[in-house]
């Protein structure tokens, strides 16, 4: 449509408008020559924004995209396109499981791990059984572990245990894999139970030499490494497939393919065995500290009559859900909902099942109508949720458990991805991806003092369908849809730092 106003004109209102260079930035006209001088009029600024149905159509996204934008004070709907279409919500899930976990734990919340004696200790020797219990804690690191094992020592004065060293993982169900359609060795689909361990991940290394390659598996932290047994690896004279996985029963069994590795190299894979890691590892580190242990037992249920020695808690839940909303942990996620279930309706069996249990929850406490989720993590993509009722659920969240700080500061970006600092418009939200799927929902804070509410969802599920199971990992195409996405997010916020300020 022609509007007559040249060019020169529009540049000379971007820059004097009240959001400045930062406005500028954001749009994909670049001034040919200086700017005249003129009054500074916002009004003409908005008047040359897209529409939010041209933006969508211009991104050359395929699929389908749902968006809302909001009001928190008034909850009026400031735009939208297809907000009633539900997609999946991908890692946007994690913000939903948050105000989950707030509601029913409530924020001072800490997971428990326990260590526990089945008879009395005398002059360093436990006559009886020592019994590791986990509390579902997502976050126990080989470090953690480390200080239990020598306060074992230097507190309690153990050196020695007659009895069985047995671990208790009840406190959460033990699952292999969070979706099962995932390719085998992506580390952010391990096993569950409630004992976990470095987000249940073991590091793979390996290094080339004059006789072949030399492999190590360890649970390593920013200080100890120390080599397992539960997880092992074998380098087979292949191409293809480059990792295959097998249940050797009290182990993981992986192989790689031998033409895949190259060089030295690493990466973290899954640990579908998490109570046996945790416990060989604590076995290991206990013996570091003159305790030896007899191989860790599983145990179904814990015997009646233990004494507790010692107790290892959490960061509090409101850190532990910072840093999951940071960092887009999904064992984290998995077992903050579990624990969640657990409390307000009792032991489930399933993730499934924990997540209908949440889905109800969303449904009466937050109104959200079209949520069905299969987990808390959102890395199973039959889940599903609207832009509308996720804006919906976050203006509830933010007034009711105070979900907005906790998630992270998205940055605006420019045409070309870097980002503009001191940017007036502030935006803080949790990003979603999936091959083909992407997400963002969150808040928005402009110059003025409005605060907005938003979520955008985006899926090619045709093409999500038609890949392998082991291109999941890096799907042709992937990247550019991701890519895609992202331009067409960071325009929609700057259209709206634009339109709804002052």
């Amino acid at each position: 449509m022609t509007r007559g106003i040249s060019r020169r004109t529009v540049l000379a209102g971007l820059a004097a408008s009240g959001l400045g260079q930062a406005a500028l930035a954001q749009s994909a006209l670049a001034p040919l020559a200086s700017l005249r001088p003129m009054a500074r009029d916002g009004g003409l600024l908005k008047s040359y924004q897209p529409p939010l149905s041209d933006l969508v159509a211009q991104s050359g996204l395929a699929g389908k995209v749902s968006v809302q934008v909001a009001d928190v004070k008034t909850g009026l709907v400031l735009e939208s396109h297809n907000p009633l279409r539900a997609l999946p919500p991908a890692s946007v899930a994690k913000a939903l499981t948050a105000c989950y976990a707030l509601d029913v734990l409530g924020p001072g919340f800490h997971f428990e791990t326990r260590i526990l004696a089945t008879g009395p200790i005398t002059d360093g020797r436990l006559n009886g059984d020592l019994i590791l219990a986990g509390g579902g804690d997502p976050t126990l690191n080989t470090d953690a572990v480390a200080a239990l094992t020598q306060r074992l020592r230097e507190e309690i004065g153990l050196t020695e245990v007659t009895g069985r060293f047995l671990i208790w993982a009840g406190a959460l169900p033990q699952l292999r894999q969070i979706d099962a359609e995932q390719p085998d060795q992506v580390g952010y689909n391990p096993g569950l139970s409630g004992l976990n361990l470095n987000f249940n991940r073991v590091h793979f290394e390996w290094k080339r030499g004059g006789n072949g390659y030399s492999v190590a598996m360890d649970a390593r932290s920013a200080s100890l490494r120390p080599a397992v047994r539960t997880a092992r690896m074998q380098i087979e004279p292949r191409k293809y497939p480059i990792y295959t996985y097998a249940d050797g029963g009290s182990h993981d069994n992986w192989t790689v393919a031998r033409a895949a590795l190259g060089q030295n190299g690493s990466r973290w894979l899954p640990v579908r065995k998490p109570a046996l890691y945790t416990g060989e590892v604590f076995q290991i580190l206990a013996r570091s500290n003159g305790i030896v242990l007899k191989a860790p037992e599983p145990i179904e249920v814990l015997p009646a009559n233990t004494t507790e020695i010692i107790t290892h808690q959490s960061a509090p839940l409101r850190i532990i859900l910072r840093d999951m909303l940071k960092y887009s942990t999904n064992v984290t996620a998995e077992c903050i909902g579990l624990t969640a279930t657990n409390t307000r309706v009792g032991p489930v069996t399933s993730l499934r099942a924990s997540a209908e249990a949440m889905n109800d929850w969303a449904r009466t406490t937050l109104d959200m109508s079209s949520v069905e989720l299969e987990d808390h993590s959102g890395l199973g993509d039959d889940s599903r949720v609207s832009a509308r009722d996720m804006v919906k659920a976050l203006i509830a969240a933010r007034k009711a458990v105070g979900i907005k700080p906790l998630l992270k500061a998205h940055p605006l970006r420019s045409e070309d991805r870097t980002i503009i600092k001191d940017h007036p418009v502030k935006v803080h939200a949790k990003t979603g991806t999936l091959n083909f799927v992407s997400g963002l929902g969150g808040f928005v804070d402009l110059p003025d003092g409005t605060e907005l509410a938003f979520a955008y969802f985006s899926a090619d599920l045709p093409r999500r369908d038609a890949l392998s199971r082991e291109e999941r990992e890096r799907p042709p195409g992937g990247r550019t849809y991701s890519t895609r996405a992202r331009k067409l997010q960071q325009r929609m916020l700057a259209r709206w730092g634009i339109v709804y300020s002052g």
